[in-house]
């Protein structure tokens, strides 16, 4: 019944079925469902970040009251004391008169130009070892090992070898910068490397790339990723270890701004010189996050999606 069936149902209903009912519904449902869609989403987001900006001023609004009010009412805690600790208007009285201090222009000019060179450096050297590492079994082998035992060394036991080492203080500070960004950069771009999926490779191989394309085209792009994610962190670490080799060895720069401040008991400008060192940190950092977004977009367009 059925082969009998099928014979006579498919001539005379799908001419007059598919035409009328295909052309006249997908052309007019799936757009109209298109544009709900993004109408919502379009409603959607200005409320969501409008929400995201109110939580994050919120969040540093009770932060301040907290530190406000536990250095006004000289807290004491047990083994935490803030009977000592600068109140916010003091900090924003020592932060008024830095400002109006030829100082400070040295200061920020000091800092950045040793953070710049040691990061620099420490990019090249890290995404360039990276790859190698996470591509070539032979690099894994030769330069992996001894990396790792110098990865967990803190950046205050490299700063008396790096004067023995170099002949002038800022050559040392440099090198301690570049030490600090140079593993999360590494491991970054190791990770990143080693997450690109095999089957692209293969499929760019296939094709007939070479070993120079499947880097350019496929292991770097896929790569990106992980490789901006350790060049941010290694802007951060970088601004750490400065500040503790400008503690030491440093005539200008943050750091060194801080210590002084310490040493001859000016505590407001202590918190000051870390608020500064916290607000370069993390606008260094975005901008990474920034440069590396503009440069890789297919990141941008996969998350839409």
């Amino acid at each position: 019944m059925a082969s009998k069936l099928a014979p006579d149902v498919s001539p005379d209903i799908a001419p007059s079925v598919a035409p009328s009912v295909a052309p006249n519904v997908a052309p007019s449902v799936a757009p109209n469902f298109t544009r709900m869609r993004t109408t919502a989403r379009t409603r959607r987001l200005p409320r969501s970040r409008s929400l995201q900006v109110v939580l994050q001023w919120a969040s540093l609004a009770v932060c301040v009251l907290a530190w406000h009010w536990v250095t006004t009412h000289r807290v004491h805690l047990g083994i935490v004391n803030f009977e000592n600790v600068p109140s916010p208007a003091q900090t924003l009285d020592a932060a008024w008169a830095l400002l109006q201090s030829p100082k400070l222009a040295h200061h920020l000019a000091s800092s950045l130009q040793r953070v710049a060179w040691g990061y620099v450096i420490a990019a090249i050297i890290g995404v360039v070892c990276g790859v190698a590492i996470g591509r070539a079994s032979w690099a894994r082998i030769a330069l992996l090992p001894p990396l790792e035992v110098l990865r967990p060394i803190p950046a205050v036991a490299w700063i008396p070898l790096a004067i023995l080492m170099f002949p002038s203080s800022e050559l040392s500070m440099i090198f301690i910068t570049f030490t600090g960004a140079l593993f999360p950069i590494l491991l970054g771009t190791i990770h990143g490397t080693e997450s690109v999926d095999a089957r692209l490779i293969a499929s760019a191989r296939s094709l007939g790339a070479g070993r120079w394309d499947v880097l350019r085209e496929v292991v770097l792009p896929g790569a990106a990723p992980g490789i901006v994610t350790g060049l941010a962190i290694g802007m951060g670490t970088s601004w750490f270890c400065l500040v503790t080799a400008e503690m030491i060895s440093g005539q200008f720069g943050i750091g060194y701004y801080t210590w002084e401040s310490y040493t001859v008991q000016r505590y407001p400008n202590i918190v000051v010189g870390m608020l500064i060192i916290g607000l370069l940190g993390m606008g260094s950092s975005v901008l990474i996050r920034f440069v590396g977004q503009r440069l890789t977009p297919w990141r941008t367009s996969a998350g839409g999606r």
